[in-house]
Order: structure tokens, then C-alpha cells, then sequence
């Protein structure tokens, strides 16, 4: 059998081209951000949300196929990553980037719309769920931590999120980071891809934010039972796009979306070989295979 190709990604300044910097401001103070909207301004809603620590540049393989196909997609980079503003000393709260999405909506004249999530993006979709579930016309989720008590960090993640985490941000390297990715991606992904996805991490001194995002996992453990409630309640419909061979957030959630939400449609992206923990960067043509119907219905 022949090897499956390495993936790339287009080069983010190509993708940071095509958007803008967006000034919002929510409940706790005010904030640009980078958003861009791709497809006919008439065309179905969709928003893209992305995970840890990389950015918005994750679906640029996707998005396209999306807008080609009639969706009005909007993506943005969450507060702290990207090409969105990087304060410092700032107390990120996963609450707090579900009121920037909602300012971004009000900003872009975004109504209802079909919500697709990766990673950290999961548990913003659940608060935004359990705010206003009507304004979402459907859900289509990638491996995240949808219940707290089944995501599993990965050594460098509980690391930074311990007490060492400040030192050891600063001790971040591209090269760490590329090994790092490398041991939740179960297919391959060529090294210019890697190096696109640091550029956008490393811009503003953004690697050294790691610490103060993962706070992120205190997050989903106080709200577990609100966040689990409003995924588990949620009537539309819902798809999961999901790859098996993720060390975080793989089978072991499948297993448990198959026993408590038994309606909805599921993707296992198998393989040969597997895919890992990003499937839009991993399998991009099985992702947009799968969303592309389930968003047209």
C-alpha cells in the first residue's frame, strides 16, 4: 500500500491576508482580534472555532472547501493566539473567549449559525451551547475535551500548566514544538506545515502565554457538569468528525459520545493509517468530505 503523502498547509501569511483585525470589546474590557470570512456573503452561516495553542491558520485547508461549497464561513483567532492581541499578564478564561465570539458575531452581523470545534474550541462551543443552543443551527465537533474527566494532557502540557510552566515557556522552541505535535498526530504532516503552525504561536512572544492558557483545564473541571449539559442536551443536529489514534482526546471519547448522544452522525476517520489529534490538518479532504453534507442539510 502506498504511503499517504505528508499534508501541508497553505502559508499563513496567505491565510492572515485574506482577513483583518477585528476591535471587540466584551465584558471585560476590549480586545482586536483576527477574523476572517470566506464564501458568498448570502451563503450558509458556519464558524470555525480553533484549539491549543495554535490558531484559526489550523482550518485553512478546510475553510476553502467550505466557501466553495456555498457556506459563509467565519473563523477567528481566539484572545491570546494568532494574530489576535497577546496580553501578557491577562487571566484567560475560556467564559470570556465565548463573550469575544459572541462580540465577533454582533460586530460581523453573524445570526444563526452552524458551529464546528476543535480542541480548546470545544469547550467554547459548549458555553456558547449552553448560553443560546437556539442560535446554533448544528454542531459538528473534532477531538476535544468534551467531558473533563476523559481528556488526558499530554507530559508537556501538565508540565506547563504546573507550577515550572512559566520557565519552561520560555525554554520553548520550534523545535520542541514540532516534537510536541508530533506525538498527538498520527499522520503525517510535513515540516513547512509545523514551522507555519509555530509562526503564528510564536508571534508577539505568544509561546509564552502557555501557561496562563491552560488554565483552560481547571475551567472544564468546574464547569463539567454545565458543559456535559449542554452538549449531551443540545436537539440539533450534531456531528463528530473524530481520529482514534489521539493520545488526549481519541476513542476513549468516542466511546462515550456512542453511549450518551446515540442520535448523532459520527465520522471515525480509521484509516488506514489513523488519524491523530487534528484531523483538519491530518485528513483535511475527509474533513470537508464529511462536513460539506452535513452542513448543506
Amino acid at each position: 500500500m502506498t504511503p499517504p503523502t505528508e499534508t501541508e498547509l497553505p502559508p499563513l501569511a496567505e491565510w492572515t491576508a485574506g482577513g483583518h483585525r477585528l476591535a471587540v470589546r466584551g465584558p471585560r474590557g476590549a480586545h482586536t482580534l483576527f477574523v476572517r470570512q470566506d464564501g458568498p456573503p448570502g451563503g450558509r452561516p458556519v464558524t470555525l472555532l480553533h484549539g491549543f495553542p495554535t490558531s484559526s491558520h489550523d482550518w485553512a485547508a478546510v475553510a476553502p472547501r467550505l466557501a466553495a461549497d456555498g457556506c459563509r464561513v467565519t473563523t477567528l483567532d481566539l484572545l491570546g493566539f494568532g494574530g489576535s492581541d497577546k496580553p501578557r499578564r491577562h487571566a484567560y478564561s475560556l467564559l470570556e473567549q465565548a463573550d469575544l465570539v459572541q462580540a465577533v458575531w454582533q460586530e460581523l452581523g453573524v445570526g444563526a449559525t452552524a458551529l464546528v470545534a476543535h480542541d480548546y474550541g470545544v469547550s467554547v462551543a459548549q458555553e456558547l451551547l449552553a448560553r443560546d443552543a437556539p442560535r446554533i443551527t448544528r454542531t459538528a465537533w473534532l477531538n476535544g475535551g468534551l467531558w473533563a474527566d476523559l481528556h488526558r494532557p499530554v507530559p508537556i502540557q501538565r508540565l506547563l500548566h504546573g507550577p515550572l510552566g512559566p520557565l519552561l515557556a520560555r525554554a520553548t522552541t520550534e523545535r520542541r514544538f514540532a516534537a510536541s505535535m508530533r506525538q498527538v498526530l498520527a499522520r503525517p504532516v510535513s515540516d513547512t506545515a509545523l514551522h507555519e503552525m509555530w509562526l503564528g504561536i510564536a508571534r508577539a512572544d505568544g509561546r509564552l502565554l502557555a501557561p496562563r492558557l491552560l488554565r483552560y483545564i481547571d475551567e472544564r473541571r468546574r464547569h463539567a457538569a454545565r458543559w456535559s449539559a449542554a452538549l449531551e442536551g443540545y436537539g440539533g443536529p450534531m456531528l463528530f468528525v473524530w481520529g482514534p489514534a489521539d493520545p488526549i482526546s481519541g476513542a476513549h471519547v468516542l466511546a462515550r459520545v456512542r453511549e450518551r448522544i446515540p442520535h448523532a452522525e459520527v465520522v471515525e476517520l480509521a484509516g488506514p493509517p489513523p488519524t491523530g489529534h487534528y484531523p483538519q490538518l491530518e485528513s483535511p479532504t475527509e474533513v470537508a468530505t464529511a462536513l460539506l453534507p452535513f452542513l448543506r442539510d
